[in-house]
């Protein structure tokens, strides 16, 4: 029995701690829209998505209306573009008419955003992988609602160098692109290793090969809430630290699981899993970094940081898992610069750097996300971050990503504006040492001996 406690306690965390469900994501896939003619797919393409998804911020807004829960987006995912337009799409102009209709279908059905214009390239890429990868930033700088991801490594195949270099370039080319808007492209642009197929948080979400025709994935978040549990235990030690966060990881995925269950039922779609991720946005209380220094950090990035975000991340996970009978996603804590206000504050006081980023990312979520950085970065500077990431990754056996945004004309010092959830960045510095060689030399780094166990 729920009793009028859980009620009430539900009630406040969704007032006054931030708690809210961050998205509702659709996957779709388009494997039945393939054809050899790029009108015929781009119609199918359409007609699919909104068909499919013609109720789902219909369905997202009854079911905030019913349980009072905010549902603060609803998005579509697609299988990957790289694919589906493998027949049809001879060149990167070709691919960039799919962003377009990817587009229109967002802004038909109402959506936030729609994630897929994307391609798996791991250990190789293919000629048609290489256009779609060419034609991201005119693809990001023509639409509003699009996001790309490229997925360039794996525990299994190691990291394609060929890959990382020519990602490097493709972020400089889509910050030039979208200059005019403070680099905005750049923000719907991630680069993986180890992509999940189910995950629905934004910019990485793709409808995995291996997935239903459609499905009900639930991104939850809720930063605030553990924050204000761990205030009622502040200097106790860390079994009672521990499990405080384990106990509030769980209530907050059961609200996920609510709003799944819902979702599945009215759309009549499969629900796929929840992805208990914290989360953070720009509002004051809704911030991971404010969770680290509640844990006893004066900032995040002081020392002691990346065994605090250890511990979150594992808490979180261990409390969610039995709240939800499919966790999947990314699943844990996620650390970008902007969406979090004691994370930029951090790096405003100096306690944050890019290379302590990194050393996080061992522990987090995800990886270096949403960091802006000069406008003057080389390609060969961002292909070297982005190998780094990849690396931790690979040998980790965990999802890692990167999302940085070179905002052409400014420099360490400024800050760069995006708006809503994306919040506004302080521009960090970089390491200027060059690894143009390094980043040259092409071909793969390969898979660590673990990945033999088969």
């Amino acid at each position: 029995m729920i009793t009028n406690f859980e009620v009430n306690e539900t009630n406040k965390m969704i007032d006054q701690e931030n708690l809210d469900v961050r998205t509702i994501t659709l996957g779709i896939s388009l494997f039945d829209c393939m054809d050899s003619d790029l009108d015929r797919l781009n119609k199918k393409i359409y007609e699919k998505i909104t068909t499919t998804a013609k109720d789902l911020v219909k369905t997202g807004k009854e079911i905030e209306a019913m349980y009072s829960i905010p549902i603060v987006n609803k998005r579509i995912s697609v299988t990957p573009i790289g694919t589906i337009g493998a027949s049809a799409c001879k060149t990167p102009e070709d691919y960039v008419t799919i962003a377009e209709t990817l587009d229109r279908a967002a802004l038909t059905t109402g959506v936030n955003f729609i994630g897929g214009y994307s391609a798996i390239v791991s250990k190789g890429m293919t000629q048609n992988e290489k256009n779609l990868i060419r034609s991201i930033p005119k693809a990001l700088s023509k639409t509003e609602r699009v996001c790309s991801s490229i997925n360039v490594g794996s525990t299994k195949c190691g990291i394609n160098m060929d890959a990382v270099k020519l990602m490097g370039e493709i972020i400089k080319e889509t910050a030039e692109e979208s200059k005019n808007q403070d680099c905005l492209g750049c923000a719907k642009l991630v680069v993986f290793c180890n992509a999940p197929d189910d995950n629905p948080f934004m910019a990485g979400a793709f409808h995995g090969i291996s997935e239903a025709d459609a499905v009900i994935n639930v991104g939850v978040s809720g930063p605030g809430v553990v924050k204000t549990a761990l205030e009622e235990v502040r200097g106790k030690d860390f079994e009672v630290l521990c499990e405080t966060i384990k106990k509030t990881a769980f209530k907050i995925t059961r609200v996920g699981q609510l709003v799944a269950k819902e979702a599945s039922k009215r759309l009549q779609i499969p629900f796929g899993i929840i992805d208990l991720s914290l989360a953070p946005t720009p509002a004051v209380g809704d911030s991971v970094a404010g969770i680290l220094q509640e844990i006893g950090l004066e900032y995040a990035g002081a020392p002691g940081t990346t065994a605090a975000l250890a511990l979150l991340n594992d808490q979180v996970k261990k409390g969610g898992v039995m709240a939800s009978s499919y966790v999947g996603g990314l699943s844990g804590a996620f650390i970008p610069v902007s969406e979090d206000q004691g994370m930029i504050d951090s790096v405003n006081a100096g306690a944050l750097t890019l290379e302590k980023l990194e050393a996080m990312t061992c522990v987090c979520s995800v990886g270096l996300d949403m960091i802006a950085i000069p406008g003057d970065t080389t390609p060969a500077t961002i292909s070297g971050i982005i190998a780094d990431e990849m690396a931790i990754g690979m040998v980790n056996q965990k999802t890692t990503a990167v999302r940085l945004i070179p905002v052409i004309g400014k420099g360490v010092g400024e800050t760069v504006e995006f708006g809503g959830l994306l919040g506004y960045a302080p521009i960090m510095s970089v390491n200027s040492a060059d690894c143009s060689a390094f980043v040259n030399r092409g071909g793969r780094i390969p898979a660590p001996i673990h990945s033999f166990k088969n």
